[in-house]
């Protein structure tokens, strides 16, 4: 677990660490709006090639947005030299996104010793699109 007294510019810049090293969610152009121990909300400016055929935002864009928001709500958890991987999750789609900006909140629900649950929600403005259930697995691999 993340030291308690640790600067929130620490944390924040550990999550960035999270959320950016993956290519495909720099790419999507996630970005960070607030965090803290167990959580953190995110962004996502939605563009023409994130929309399906309908021009709805995308089931995997939202997926994407939640899973990896829930995740790094997990790595706020994990002690230094551990990460954590997806090993599971579950996704309701809601309603159909279809507004310029997504909103995604991360909350960790329980952390075991190798397992954390967690769980997401993702907004299109008032519209509760999607919610989020996933396991996050704990990994010795530093970022």
């Amino acid at each position: 677990m993340l030291d308690e007294e640790k600067p929130a510019s620490d944390l924040r810049s550990q999550i960035e660490k999270v959320l950016f090293m993956a290519p495909f969610i720099a790419d999507l152009g996630v970005t960070l709006v607030e965090a803290g121990p167990g959580w953190l909300e995110t962004e996502l400016a939605v563009v023409p090639r994130l929309r399906q055929q309908h021009g709805y935002v995308h089931a995997g864009v939202v997926t994407t947005l939640a899973d990896h928001t829930a995740g790094a709500a997990a790595s706020t958890e994990v002690r230094p030299g551990q990460s954590v991987l997806t090993a599971d999750f579950t996704v309701h789609l809601l309603r159909a996104a279809s507004g310029e900006l997504l909103r995604c909140r991360g909350d960790v629900v329980k952390v075991g010793k190798r397992l954390i649950v967690t769980q997401a929600d993702v907004w299109d403005g008032e519209t509760h699109c999607a919610r989020y259930l996933g396991t996050m697995a704990v990994v010795d691999q530093a970022l």
